[in-house]
This record gives C-alpha cells, structure tokens and sequence, in this order.
C-alpha cells in the first residue's frame, strides 16, 4: 500500500528537481540536466500522454505517477531534447544515477546500453547515436520475485 507522505521539502519542490550539477568538483563545460518531465508507458512502448517527473521512482507522490506495478513490468520513459550549438561534441556520456533492476537505452533508435543490477548509478557512451535533435528511450523491468538483485 503505498502512502501519501511529503517531506517539507517534497512539498516546496517546483519546476525540475535537482538542476545543480552533481559532482561540481569535476563539472564538465558542456551538461545538460535531463531532471523533469518525461513520457511514461507500461508494458508497451506506447506514449499516450502520461508523464513522470524523473529522477523520482513511479511509486513515489513526486514522481507524478504514484503507483505501485506488477512483478516483472516494463516500465517505459521517453525524453527529446536538443544540443544547444556550443555543446562539446567530443564524447557524450548519458549518466543515469539509479534503475532497478534490469534496463535497457536507445538513443535515436540505436541501441545504446544495458544494465543489470540494483540501486547503483550507470553510464553509457551516446557520442555515435547522438545528434542535434535527439530520443532518448529506456525500458526497466524489476521483478522481486528474482532473488538473484539485491532489494
């Protein structure tokens, strides 16, 4: 059953969350914060309308979807975006900071990475798929009845 609970700041949170870069330590000259509103499907790659508010989990108020899905579901998210024209164009890495359990990317319809794996952070090399207009497609699926993730 899932709960209707906000911190203090979940209820301030407006517009993208988390748009500070988030290792400013080592911040890159070209960035760009993929935080904020994304299509969202289950189990078909079919975008009808619905969004949710990434980086938050499904389940969670914030995430804007706030429902809890059957074992093994495919969880899709889908997000355009443009280069702006002074982007490095060197190598361009797509950093995703969770997913749990299984997930698979596209990038402009090219296949760009997989993951297997629980609550940890991954990254994949975009620069061959990537252009000045781009779709980023990924598919989770978490299935707990696999003992063999951590969860």
């Amino acid at each position: 059953m899932l709960q209707d609970i906000y911190t203090t700041r979940g209820e301030s949170l407006i517009g993208t969350p988390w748009t500070a870069y988030p290792r400013p330590q080592i911040k890159r000259d070209s960035y760009i914060n993929l935080n904020g509103n994304w299509d969202f499907s289950v189990t078909k790659p079919e975008f009808t309308g619905k969004t949710i508010v990434v980086p938050f989990c499904p389940e969670s108020l914030l995430s804007g979807i706030h429902q809890h899905f059957e074992e093994g579901e495919q969880l899709w998210y889908r997000r355009s975006f443009v280069l702006p024209e002074n982007f490095n164009r060197g190598r361009v890495l797509l950093h995703i900071g969770a997913a749990d359990q299984l997930l698979q990317c596209w990038v402009n319809d090219v296949h760009v990475g997989n993951h297997s794996g629980g609550y940890e952070s991954m990254t994949f090399d975009i620069t061959e798929a990537i252009a000045r207009e781009n779709e980023i497609r990924i598919c989770t699926i978490d299935d707990l009845r696999n003992q063999s993730f951590p969860y």
